[in-house]
């Protein structure tokens, strides 16, 4: 069993004193947690783990001194018997996280830990949500503080002072519950002290209307003329997207020359890393001749927004071009490209997605369409796809109301 002691340790400071700290020690081992007090040698009982009463504040210290030992030995305990392997570094763990036990010390922590990943997206999203959660609260506050109740009272605060929807209001909800799985991984907190689960707080995003432009609107897009290449662009970004059955405009962005042969394209996706080949359409083919230099190698990229990035290893600054590209690109089709086709509906890079799946409708095996969009699971192909799947319901109201 780990055992725990408040020791003086023989580290001078300037001020010429001694730093007080929790030694635990298992199997040999030995781990410190600083209790951020300092003293003269002659001011500690090392024998009896106290002050001595010479020191003006000695009771308070000793008290102090007691409350930690006991904490400790409780968390040491703990471990030990959920795990029978625990070292002395787990136990200093979970008696003092390194990036303190608070919840927005952690949440500071899962957004760090975030743009370290290069999660660009993620961490522009969270780090407002969580703000917006510490705006609420108004102080730190320990995990045990963040109940079901208090986050019941934060939902009706966005709603009240944001005026959010409700999707809104579970996105922030999403990232409370991010800083505590991270906790819960790390084992600073406890599963069932998590104010999520089936008989708590529950995520469910609200269905979203999904919309692809119709035959006719998409054939506009095509064969429309648009003099201006910024606005030109934006349409091949977009029709490229869905000559590849609504390819991401991440995956967009990341293609190179090289990723096409004999007239078909190999990739992995980047959101799955789920690889393999499309047959490059002769459209699609058209637009690359309008961005093939005279010289190229196999190794630039076929769209110009990447190709400042010597390698893409910083995936924080490329998440952040691709960002930056997609609200440029969206903007351009929105108030140029749209308007000059006569298409009413929010013209996005999105939306090319949304349209290669509303066009195939009923018409593609749903394994087809798995394999096209790269889902992991054919579930989440049926729920997307039944987005735009009218068949069968247009049959059931025309067998009922008549034709």
């Amino acid at each position: 069993m780990a055992s725990v002691k408040v020791i003086l340790r023989k580290e001078q400071k300037k001020d010429g004193k001694y730093p007080l700290a929790l030694r635990i020690t298992k199997d040999r081992k030995t781990s410190y947690i600083y209790l951020q007090y300092r003293l003269d040698p002659d001011e500690w009982d090392a024998a009896g783990q106290r002050v001595k009463k010479s020191h003006p504040n000695s009771a308070r210290l000793n008290a102090f001194i007691r409350k930690k030992i006991s904490e400790a030995s409780d968390k040491a305990l703990e471990l030990e018997t959920a795990k029978s392997d625990v070292s002395s570094e787990a136990v200093k763990q979970r008696v003092r996280p390194a990036q303190g036990a608070t919840f927005f010390a952690q949440a500071q922590a899962y957004l760090d830990n975030l743009k370290a990943s290069g999660k660009y997206n993620q961490y522009t999203a969270d780090k407002p949500r969580i703000k917006h959660f510490k705006d609420f609260v108004g102080q730190d506050v320990a995990f045990s503080d963040v109940t079901v109740s208090l986050l019941e009272r934060f939902k009706i605060y966005l709603r009240g002072t944001y005026e959010v929807g409700e999707r809104t209001i579970v996105n922030h909800l999403a990232a409370v519950r991010s800083v505590f799985s991270k906790a819960i991984r790390e084992e600073i907190v406890e599963r069932k002290n998590s104010p999520f689960g089936s008989d708590k707080i529950q995520i469910k995003f609200p269905d979203s209307v999904k919309i692809g432009l119709a035959a006719e609107e998409l054939k506009r897009l095509e064969e429309i003329k648009l003099n201006n290449p910024l606005y030109n662009h934006a349409r091949n970004m977009w029709l490229f997207s869905y000559y590849f059955a609504g390819m991401r405009v991440s995956d967009v962005l990341r293609l190179k020359w090289s990723d096409f042969q004999n007239e078909r394209l190999f990739y992995s996706m980047g959101k799955n890393a789920k690889s393999g080949s499309l047959k490059t359409h002769e459209k699609a083919l058209l637009i690359m001749e309008q961005y093939a230099p005279e010289k190229r190698h196999n190794d630039d990229f076929i769209f110009p927004e990447l190709k400042k990035f010597d390698n893409l290893n910083n995936k924080f600054a490329v998440q952040r071009t691709i960002a930056f590209t997609t609200s440029r690109v969206d903007k351009f089709l929105r108030k140029h490209v749209a308007p000059a086709c006569g298409i009413d509906k929010k013209l996005t890079m999105h939306l090319a997605r949304h349209t290669f799946a509303q066009i195939a409708g009923d018409r593609i095996p749903i394994q087809v369409l798995q394999k096209l969009y790269r889902h992991s699971s054919i579930t989440t192909t049926l729920g997307y796809q039944s987005n735009f799947t009218t068949k069968m319901t247009d049959d059931a109201l025309d067998a009922v109301i008549g034709k």
